[in-house]
């Protein structure tokens, strides 16, 4: 029972949408309706500058962050990386705003981060090397899922498959893009430090 209640405190937690929350508070309309509609950092920076965006990269890898930690009380590396998971899902598809909702990547990220900081500075390093090199936010993304998908292997089994299905569940809310970028349709990220 403990258990099912650490994965509905995840999918809880992942379901805050502080990218639709903080662009509204800081009077920046609604995320939603802003560039490419999505309620993630990236999205943010075009309605807030690079400022915006940190607070809410910052903020969605918190709320993975928590999931982790608590699952990891609960029962566990496997049971923290699932919750997770459920944090990722819920991001992607949060119950406050019809199910409609990002697309994984700073969730993961805090998920990385929670369970071993150095799978997190090695994908860390690879998202940046692939942006400045590409300036696709989203081919960055997609590489860090692929890599993830592999090394998260190396911290065990159990922990291994949950960072997989996070990273398969991201890939998939990036089809979209995956089709923009073989197209050559995709954004690049523009830099912006407010707006």
């Amino acid at each position: 029972m403990s258990y099912i209640f650490g994965i509905i405190i995840g999918y809880l937690l992942g379901s805050i949408p502080f990218g639709v929350l903080f662009t509204r508070w800081f009077g920046r309309g609604d995320l939603r309706k802003v560039g490419s509609g999505n309620i993630g950092a990236a999205n943010a920076m075009r309605a807030g500058g690079l400022r915006m965006a940190g607070l809410v990269w910052i903020a969605d890898m918190l709320k993975a962050i928590f999931a982790v930690l608590l699952g990891r009380y609960i029962g566990g590396d496997i049971l923290a990386a699932w919750c997770g998971f459920a944090a990722v899902f819920g991001h992607c598809f949060p119950v406050w705003l019809g199910f409609r909702g990002g697309k994984g990547v700073s969730c993961l990220f805090g998920i990385l981060l929670a369970l071993n900081p150095l799978l997190f500075i090695a994908c860390g390093i690879t998202w940046l090397i692939v942006v400045f090199s590409f300036g696709y936010s989203s081919l960055g993304g997609i590489v860090v899922f692929l890599v993830a998908s592999v090394l998260g292997f190396a911290i065990g089994w159990g922990v291994g498959l949950a960072i997989f299905a996070s990273s398969l569940l991201c890939l998939v809310r990036h089809m979209e893009n995956i089709g923009r970028l073989i197209g050559g349709t995709e954004s690049k990220l523009v830099w912006k430090w407010k707006k």
